[in-house]
C-alpha cells in the first residue's frame, strides 16, 4: 500500500510534508478541506479520531501526532542521520526538544491561536496574553540554548528536531514578537528554509510567506 499524508496546506502536517520530501520517501497526498470539515467526516475518523491533522498511513497502519511522524521517519531512515543513536546523550537531547515542541510550544500555540477554546469568549484576551508570555519565554529558552551549543539544537548535527522547530518558529510570523526577532532563532531558520526540501513542501504547497 502507498504512504499517503492527510494534511492540510499550513499546519502541522507540514513538518511531515517537508521531511517525507527532505528523505526522499514516495508518498501520496491527501489533502482535507478545513472548511468543509473533511477532518471530522465519518471516514476520517476512523484513521484519526481526534479529527486533526497530520495522519500518515504507511503500509496499512495509520501514524498520528506529527511529533510521532517525524521520530519514527528519522528512525527509518538512519542514512539521514537526523536521529541520534538509542541509549546516547545526544538521543536523550533529542526527545527533549521533541517534546519540547509538543508539549510546550505547541499546546501554548493552540492557547493563542484558539483563546476561547479554553477560558471562554468572554476571557479569550487574557488567554490570548498567557499564551503569548508563555510562547516568548519558551522562545528565549530555545535562542540561550541555541546560543550555547547551537549551532541546530544538538549542536552541529541537524536532527529532525530542527524540522520541527521551524515550522513552530513559522507558525509566530503575524505574532507580536515573532521567532526572527531573535538573531539566532533568525539565523537558524534562515538554515533550514535554504534546504531545497524546504522550497520544495514550500511550492507543493503553494506558500508565499515568511521566505
Amino acid at each position: 500500500m502507498p504512504t499517503t499524508l492527510y494534511y492540510s496546506r499550513s499546519t502541522a502536517s507540514l513538518v511531515v510534508h517537508w521531511l517525507l520530501i527532505e528523505l526522499g520517501v514516495p508518498h501520496e497526498l491527501h489533502e482535507l478541506d478545513f472548511d468543509k470539515r473533511d477532518q471530522k467526516s465519518a471516514d476520517y475518523l476512523k484513521l484519526n479520531p481526534a479529527g486533526v491533522v497530520p495522519t500518515l498511513v504507511m503500509d496499512g497502519q495509520a501514524i498520528t501526532e506529527a511529533a510521532a511522524i517525524v521520530m519514527h521517519l528519522a528512525d527509518l531512515h538512519p542514512k539521514a542521520e537526523l536521529a541520534p543513536a538509542v541509549a546516547t546523550t545526544q538521543r536523550a537531547q533529542y526527545y527533549r526538544w521533541m517534546c519540547f515542541c509538543a508539549n510546550t510550544l505547541m499546546p501554548a500555540y493552540r492557547a493563542w491561536f484558539y483563546a476561547d477554546e479554553i477560558a471562554g469568549a468572554e476571557n479569550s484576551d487574557a488567554s490570548r496574553q498567557h499564551a503569548r508570555v508563555k510562547l516568548e519565554n519558551a522562545w528565549r529558552q530555545v535562542a540561550d540554548h541555541l546560543d550555547a551549543h547551537g549551532p541546530y539544537l544538538l549542536g552541529v548535527q541537524r536532527s529532525a528536531a530542527d524540522f520541527m522547530l521551524t515550522m513552530l518558529m513559522r507558525w509566530s510570523r503575524n505574532m507580536p514578537k515573532p521567532t526572527d526577532t531573535w538573531p539566532v532563532l533568525h539565523a537558524h531558520a534562515q538554515r533550514m528554509k535554504a534546504l531545497p526540501s524546504f522550497k520544495e513542501v514550500y511550492a507543493r504547497e503553494g506558500l508565499t510567506d515568511w521566505t
